[in-house]
């Protein structure tokens, strides 16, 4: 009967460390939000100085697994991984979007009539002050530019070998869309109501 409980015992502690090593592959936050603050700013153009993007909740604490994890492996050991924005494909959305920010959105933007969104997007926040006119070409420039959003996100994701981490790449893109923002732009905050740079 001892052997069996011993037994039990160590096949039990080889599962849970089988287990936490598969959490190892984790989503590399600190290289997403660095790629993406390359992305937006060649996109946009940097702002005028450095602005940390608004304070968001603290990520949620380590796993039971992952403290084990660490416990077991040191963290020099543990996997790094890049983001990488390199691709034709990435490369192609990046500039299209460079282009109309360039043509159309920029001028909507420093009027207020357009703003970040807090899930990575971009929207029409006051039509009204935006002539007739020209609604139209906002209203395709802003559907052109989410599109291009969502299919950069994916195409990350992708091109990173990790398509269960677009999520977290649209989320760290909103932090840097919202963070690098010119002065006197539109933002949602994370209860979605608008601010003003």
């Amino acid at each position: 009967m001892r052997k069996f409980v011993v037994w039990t015992a160590l096949t039990a502690a080889f599962a849970v460390l089988a287990a936490c090593v598969t959490i190892n592959v984790y989503f590399p936050e600190a290289a997403a939000a660095k790629a993406a603050q390359q992305f937006v700013d060649k996109v946009i153009g940097a702002p005028a100085k450095d602005t940390p993007p608004p304070a968001t909740e603290p990520p949620p604490g380590k796993s039971p697994g992952a403290v084990l994890l660490d416990l077991l492996i040191p963290s020099a050991y543990a996997q790094q991984v890049d983001i990488t924005i390199q691709t034709p494909q990435i490369q192609a959305i990046q500039a299209r979007m460079q282009q109309r920010f360039a043509s159309v959105l920029t001028k909507y933007c420093a009027s207020g009539a357009v703003g970040f969104s807090k899930d990575g997007l971009v929207a029409v926040r006051d039509a009204a002050s935006v002539p007739l006119s020209e609604r139209a070409t906002l209203n395709a420039a802003v559907a052109d530019e989410n599109r291009d959003r969502q299919a950069a996100y994916h195409e990350i994701a992708l091109a990173n070998g990790h398509a269960e981490w677009e999520t977290q790449i649209r989320a760290a893109f909103a932090k840097q869309w919202i963070g690098r923002a010119h002065a006197g732009w539109y933002y949602q905050d994370a209860s979605g109501a608008w601010k003003q740079k």
